[in-house]
């Protein structure tokens, strides 16, 4: 079925107030076929509203009468074996259903408001195959450290960025060069979104204190030479990554940070000790999505639209990138530079963009880092220092992927903003 056909299906439904069961069938499927990542159910004073997040961004997508929304929060703790009675607490678990031939994964969410509880469900489809780390849009000297890292038997290699900016992705496609049957891989989860042969995944149960500190501790006993743990959130589990990184081991891990050099601030912060690292910290991998130009009815900008400032900025950043990374495609383009824009067209279903792109920051602790990060630099610094031993910034990404027309100057200005903010 197409998605306008289910949201007019849906949008029936709801004007009629009938049978629940097909209404909440349909939030779900409409939410698939369209690609949403999120799925938001939201009551207000006078009204629910239904949002789905597609490409990043959140669309309202219908509301729907107060009275209805009690028997559609009952539906969906049903499905995902909540609590029905319990309106109090957040509760949070699972549904596994198989839409359009996809098996998929909704992450329920409940959450008490002043009007009734919200819900949020993420999509998760669990038929989609591990990237290859060269399909990610890791281009130039990024891609060079990564590969270098990972060829390391040890080190803490981190990858930071707020939520839902496909972390995991990053560190799968890393496990799957480094899955080989002479090496013992193992992963704490929260939870377990790609199974992987030959991979000892396990998935964290708060319930019963199996967190990811006491996993750690643990499996530290099970002869593991690479280890990837969810996320790193306290002291103790920083710690012990640290001490399993000593100890010969290669540690993967995401932490949430708004740039790589934070991530070293935020370490600190955790009471770590300062010269531990150095001594254990590879790199540290920055990343994002930014929406994707549709590919059907982009158009180009010219340099009046841009403007001489706006030209002269973009030289400027692209300036500090090493030489040899820019050749002579970039340069070239750096000359006559060529934006595009969206405009619409039947094909990007009004979201003037289609997909995402991934933009990276990379930053190799060199000798120079490791004398800032030794001396209590601040974040600031640090980054200055990376940025002088060539690191490539999340700018400057930014900006060489709208040279090379994937993204336009909108949303480079748009995640600059954020990013800086």
């Amino acid at each position: 079925m197409q998605y306008k056909e289910v949201l007019d299906l849906l949008k029936d439904l709801v004007y009629k107030w009938d049978n629940v069961q097909q209404i909440c069938d349909y939030i779900i499927l409409a939410a698939v076929i369209w690609d949403a990542s999120d799925i938001h159910i939201e009551p207000l004073t006078s009204y629910v509203r239904l949002r789905y997040r597609v490409d990043g961004e959140l669309r309202e997508i219908l509301e729907y009468q107060n009275f209805l929304h009690p028997w559609i929060v009952a539906r969906f703790k049903i499905l995902s074996e909540l609590k029905i009675d319990e309106s109090r607490i957040p509760q949070d678990w699972r549904i596994s259903k198989t839409i359009e031939d996809k098996p998929l994964d909704l992450r329920v969410s409940t959450l008490p408001t002043v009007h009734w509880e919200k819900i949020v469900m993420r999509i998760v489809d669990k038929s989609k195959k591990i990237p290859p780390l060269d399909d990610l849009w890791i281009e130039w000297k990024n891609l060079r450290l990564i590969k270098k890292a990972i060829e390391l038997p040890n080190w803490i290699i981190l990858n930071s960025w707020p939520t839902w900016s496909w972390k995991t992705t990053t560190l799968y496609s890393i496990l799957s060069i480094l899955n080989k049957v002479w090496v013992n891989i193992m992963t704490l989860e929260d939870p377990v979104e790609i199974q992987m042969d030959w991979v000892n995944q396990s998935q964290v149960k708060p319930d019963i204190w199996y967190d990811f500190a006491y996993w750690l501790r643990t499996w530290l006993r099970q002869d593991p030479d690479i280890m990837m743990v969810w996320e790193i959130r306290d002291k103790e589990t920083v710690d012990i990554a640290i001490e399993a990184s000593l100890t010969w081991h290669l540690v993967l891990s995401t932490i949430h940070t708004n740039s790589a050099a934070e991530t070293i601030t935020r370490v600190l912060n955790m009471w770590v000790q300062w010269f531990l690292i150095p001594a254990s910290f590879n790199i540290i991998i920055a990343q994002r999505l930014i929406r994707k130009l549709c590919p059907y009815c982009k158009t180009p900008i010219s340099l009046n639209e841009l403007g001489e400032d706006t030209v002269k900025n973009i030289k400027s950043a692209v300036s500090l990138i090493p030489k040899e990374e820019l050749k002579e495609r970039i340069w070239n383009k750096l000359q006559n530079p060529v934006f595009y824009k969206s405009v619409w067209c039947d094909k990007c279903d009004w979201t003037w963009y289609k997909w995402r792109v991934w933009i990276y920051e990379v930053l190799e602790i060199t000798p120079w880092v490791k004398t800032m990060i030794l001396s209590w630099q601040s974040a600031f610094n640090i980054n200055l220092q990376a940025m002088k031993d060539w690191m490539i910034s999340l700018e400057q990404d930014w900006i060489m992927k709208a040279l090379n027309w994937q993204t336009s100057l909108e949303e480079v200005y748009k995640a600059t903003k954020t990013q800086n903010n």
